[in-house]
């Protein structure tokens, strides 16, 4: 177990629209800028080897920064035959980002707090008023309607945190949506969330959701 105490205070950024990384779970990346590249070195070559993902404000290239990210430590990598890598970030704990680094690395760093994100770090989170029965069924409905397929028995066997992050991650919502999501404090409140962004889907606003 990792505590919020032995956790750098300082760290890269990747500002990444769209992309929602959460604790105990795991993100694929693609790496081919050089600044990028250079941020992966660097990362592993420390003790963390931890990469913060951080949406921004703008879109890509923004430069305003949501406060609250999710830090990520390297579990895999490899190198494509043109210098690229494809990575694995193995999420650790929700971050907010006080302040950014400037200059010394063509990446972006910031200073992060971990207070008010202890139970990241814990084990899994339970969600004793979770309406699984339910909840497939309106999945059921939304993957239909969005015509999109998934391993349903993979998902009837993953326990409550499993299941309402993966979700979370990769279901097509807007940038301000996957925020709302890591934002939520716990596995029920986002759970909650999620499950209000795919009814708002069915009702019609699913253009909105994945342009």
């Amino acid at each position: 177990m990792t505590w919020t105490g032995d956790l750098p205070d300082t760290i890269p950024i990747f500002p990444l629209p769209g992309a929602l990384l959460l604790p105990r779970a795991r993100l694929p990346l693609h790496l081919f800028e050089p600044r990028y590249l250079a941020m992966l070195e660097d990362a592993l070559k420390t003790r963390h080897r931890l990469i913060g993902m951080i949406s921004p404000y703008d879109g890509p290239g923004g430069e305003r920064l949501h406060t609250i990210g999710c830090a990520g430590r390297v579990s895999a990598f490899s190198e494509t035959d043109d210098g690229r890598y494809m990575i694995t970030l193995a999420g650790v704990s929700r971050f907010r980002a006080t302040e950014e680094v400037v200059g010394f690395t063509p990446y972006r760093r910031c200073e992060v707090d971990w207070d008010g994100f202890e139970r990241d770090v814990g084990p899994s989170e339970k969600d004793t008023g979770f309406n699984r029965d339910g909840f497939m069924e309106l999945l059921r409905r939304y993957f239909a309607a969005q015509a999109l397929s998934t391993d349903w028995e993979n998902l009837k066997e993953a326990d409550d945190e499993l299941l309402v992050n993966s979700l979370s991650m990769l279901c097509p919502f807007e940038p301000e949506d996957k925020q709302a999501l890591l934002e939520a404090p716990s596995l029920a409140t986002r759970r909650e969330t999620l499950v209000t962004l795919l009814e708002y889907a069915l009702r019609g606003g699913a253009d909105e959701v994945m342009q």
